[in-house]
């Protein structure tokens, strides 16, 4: 069913170029599995950073935060009082996939280290692998267009 839905929002994606625009609050996704859209919050100041996607219950399976940071870094969450599962894809400068931690699970305090960066995409845990998302699928965002962005706005 979950599958089902997603292929039905490709189909919708790819017949609407209108909406495929770069937006702040959506992050687009592509790979050799397809493509996808997810309506995202962004976490860009500490404060926003630090509280991600703490305390919810649940999160819209569309949906997602994208932590964003001004220069690459070792990027290293943990998911102290969070308390869903989360699939975290951690993201380079021109917005590829350079790794991904699979069902991150909630209250869990071991650090996620997934390597040098400038973005991390954490969506419900599950979704990477139900919908084929891998290393080297594509991020399109207003936020990685200054270094030549493997795919652009």
């Amino acid at each position: 069913m979950l599958r089902a839905s997603f292929v039905a929002l490709l189909i919708w994606v790819s017949a609407n170029p209108a909406i495929a625009a770069c937006r702040d609050d959506t992050v687009f996704l592509r790979g050799d599995w397809g493509q996808a859209r997810f309506s995202i919050e962004i976490a860009e100041t500490l404060e926003e950073k630090r509280v991600g996607l703490m305390n919810r219950t649940s999160m819209p399976s569309a949906s997602g935060m994208l932590f964003l940071y001004n220069m690459p870094q070792t990027l290293s969450f943990w998911m102290q009082n969070t308390l869903i599962e989360l699939d975290m894809l951690f993201v380079d400068s021109k917005g590829v996939v350079t790794h991904i931690h699979h069902r991150a699970q909630p209250h869990d305090e071991t650090p996620i280290v997934g390597g040098t960066g400038v973005a991390v995409l954490e969506i419900n845990g599950g979704l990477a692998k139900s919908m084929g998302i891998s290393v080297g699928t594509e991020l399109r965002h207003n936020s990685f267009q200054k270094d030549d962005p493997a795919w652009a706005c």
